[in-house]
């Protein structure tokens, strides 16, 4: 399975198995086998160790123990269409994963903005300090 230029999943990583769909469609739904759920071992796949990691945070809950992504496709009444969605779903998962995140830029406030929330804080402080009674400084 051809994922860019550079990226492909070998076919042997891959399994699909065909299950009855749940949800309405009448007779049809209860003697076909049409939804798919893709199996991917990305533990015997030879992914950059970076883009794996990446790819067991994107997955989330599809990921098994075992370090398989399990990928469901029932939304169609075809299998050869959802077939065609679980294979999708899986290449737009390796996609994500492919980018890195943006590493993180400390930022700290302006000088000038420090001073003004100090200067606010301090004019509020005094407005307070103005409602309390004179006898209650002391």
């Amino acid at each position: 399975m051809r994922i860019n230029d550079t990226i492909t999943i070998d076919e042997s990583l891959l399994e699909e198995r065909f299950l009855r769909a749940s949800g309405p469609g009448g007779q049809h739904v209860n003697k076909t086998e049409s939804a798919v759920q893709l199996r991917f071992d990305l533990v015997r796949s030879d992914l950059d160790a970076g883009i794996k990691q990446r790819l067991v945070r994107l997955a989330g809950s599809r990921m098994t123990r075992e370090g398989v992504l399990v990928i469901r496709a029932d939304n169609a009444r075809s299998q050869d269409r959802n077939r065609t969605l679980a294979r999708e779903r899986l290449r737009s998962l390796v996609e994500q994963a492919l980018t890195p995140p943006k590493p993180r830029k400390k930022s700290r406030p302006s000088l000038s903005s420090i001073r003004k929330q100090k200067e606010a804080k301090a004019r509020r402080s005094s407005t307070k300090a103005m409602r309390q009674r004179p006898d209650a400084h002391d």
